[in-house]
This record gives structure tokens, C-alpha cells and sequence, in this order.
């Protein structure tokens, strides 16, 4: 049977990081893989991020939101389904920030993919600096990002003080309501050919958790298409964005930057931005949050 891996996490912990990462190990083993992105948004900046690894031996999909629910398990399901066939032995799901782990499982069980997949690996990537003020919707997805993972890998933990590597532990635990001895709590530079070795045999947990929530209840994505905004324009502008709750609660400012004929990758988070060269571009600017006012948000960045 083909193996499958979930890497999931709450918008902007740095999965497609990671993703590359693993994907590059895997390779290296001579596996071959795929890599099916499973977006919340129409237009799928994280594929782009990727594009590197594309070869004989890694496929790239992608299953687009825009769609209601039921249409977007459908097309998860295809893709799933084109990816057996391809002869992948194993296929990795990154799916959006904003995910219910139900979704995956309840796929897997349908015919056919029950009897060509089975589930190896959930590994859920976690800011190590958690947001203070998630609200419950956010919370209970990320509890149940976590709950079933057999791994939780910290992101970012070269730039976070050990206070906040504790509280964001305790926070984890709270919210699962258990111990968790499962966390990876290192500088992704340093993650060994033995650490990616016990990643990809993690497994997962078998959690209960109430469910509260309908996957997307109260998330949107809004995108700006060929945006003349600065790189400098963008970074002066994100402390409002995500700090202005008029405009909504904003976890996530993602996309691409076009600036003096040279391509630049934006991903901004409350706590930080980074900004990093890139070949190839598409003039986006992706905000993704609860409750978002388009409008006021078009304004600020115009």
C-alpha cells in the first residue's frame, strides 16, 4: 500500500518549510513521492514554493479552495486517486492552515483509497511562539491538528526564548489535555538524517476531542492581484493589518512581490515577516483571517 503523511499546522507555523525539507530526505532515500497541496484559497502560493523539487521521481498537485465543502472533499479525493496511480510509494498532504484532521481520515476510509493508501504519519508543525489571543474556532483546530499527530515538530525555535518554547508546551497540553513527549524542539538547520529517519515513521495518535466547529466557519482568504505595493510599503503597513481589528483578525499576509525586475516571496505572521528572493513569481498579496472587511483592508494596502 502507498504510504500517506499529513503535515498539518495553523497558518504561517511553517509547513512548507518544512515540507522541502523531509521531500529532500526522502528523495536522498530514493523514494518516490508526491506532494499534494490542499489549499484553503483559489490560488495556491505555497505550490510555487515547491516547484524546485518537481523531477522524475516528485509530483506536485494541488486541490483548490474557492468551493464549498463538499466539492472540495471531492476534488481532495481525485487528486488522490490520479496520485495512486502514478506510482508514488509514498504521498504527502500539506493541506491550509485552516483544517480539520476528520477530513483526511473520513477520505481515507472511502473506496478506493482504502485499499491503496495507509495512513503513516500525522506530523503537525507549531509555532513555537503561539498566538496569545487565538480565538476558540482557532483553538479548537489546532487542537485538532495536534491531537492526532504522532509527531509535533516546533518551528522558529532559533528566534524564540525558552519561556515562550514552555508556554507554548503548556498551552499544547492544555489544549489536548495530555502530556505531550512527542515535540521536536530544534533549529530545523540541525534536524539529522536520524531525526527525519523517526519522523517518517512517527505514526499517528488515536484522540477524542469534541468537535465544536464546521471546518471554515468565520475564514476567508482575500487576494489582490497586481499589487504595486513595495516590499518597505508592506512591511510599514503589517503592524495594522494584523493589528487593527476593524479590518478583522488576521493570521496569515502571503504572496509574491515584483521589485526592480527581481521576484520576492512575502510571508508575515503577527510575529514576524520574512522576505526572500525568489525566481518566479505571480504579483499576489494573499490575507488570510476571521471576519475580514475586504474593503478596509484594500484601503490600507492601496
Amino acid at each position: 500500500m502507498i504510504k500517506i503523511d499529513l503535515i498539518t499546522g495553523f497558518l504561517g507555523s511553517g509547513k512548507t518549510t518544512f515540507i522541502k525539507k523531509y521531500a529532500e530526505y526522502l528523495l536522498k532515500k530514493g523514494e518516490k513521492i508526491g506532494i499534494l497541496e490542499n489549499d484553503f484559497g483559489a490560488v495556491n502560493v505555497d505550490m510555487m514554493l515547491l516547484q524546485n523539487l518537481q523531477g522524475d521521481n516528485c509530483n506536485l498537485e494541488t486541490v483548490a479552495g474557492a468551493c464549498d465543502a463538499d466539492c472540495h472533499k471531492r476534488r481532495f479525493k481525485t487528486k488522490l486517486i490520479a496520485m495512486a496511480m502514478s506510482g508514488c510509494d509514498r504521498v504527502i498532504v500539506e493541506p491550509s492552515g485552516i483544517f480539520d484532521t476528520d477530513e483526511f481520515f473520513d477520505t481515507l476510509r472511502e473506496e478506493p483509497l482504502d485499499r491503496w493508501y495507509e495512513s503513516a504519519n500525522v506530523i503537525a508543525i507549531v509555532n513555537s511562539e503561539l498566538e496569545n489571543d487565538l480565538s476558540e474556532h482557532s483553538k479548537y483546530l489546532l487542537t485538532s491538528q495536534i491531537a492526532n499527530a504522532g509527531k509535533i515538530i516546533f518551528s522558529r525555535v532559533q528566534e524564540t526564548s525558552q519561556t515562550e518554547i514552555e508556554k507554548t508546551k503548556t498551552s499544547l497540553e492544555q489544549l489536548s489535555h495530555r502530556k505531550l513527549e512527542n515535540i521536536i524542539i530544534k533549529d530545523w538547520k540541525e534536524l539529522s538524517e536520524n531525526d527525519f529517519e523517526e519522523i517518517s515513521q512517527c505514526g499517528y495518535v488515536k484522540a477524542d476531542f469534541i468537535k465544536k466547529f464546521s471546518e471554515n466557519e468565520n475564514y476567508s482568504s482575500l487576494y489582490f492581484m497586481n499589487s504595486k505595493i513595495s516590499v518597505e510599503e508592506l512591511k510599514k503597513k503589517s503592524p495594522e493589518i494584523f493589528g487593527n481589528k476593524d479590518l478583522g483578525n488576521v493570521f496569515r499576509i502571503k504572496g509574491f512581490i515584483l521589485e526592480n525586475s527581481r521576484w520576492f516571496e512575502i510571508n508575515a505572521t503577527r510575529k514576524n515577516i520574512t522576505v526572500s528572493p525568489i525566481t518566479n513569481g505571480q504579483e499576489i498579496i494573499i490575507i488570510i483571517g476571521e471576519n475580514l472587511d475586504k474593503k478596509k483592508i484594500q484601503s490600507v494596502l492601496q
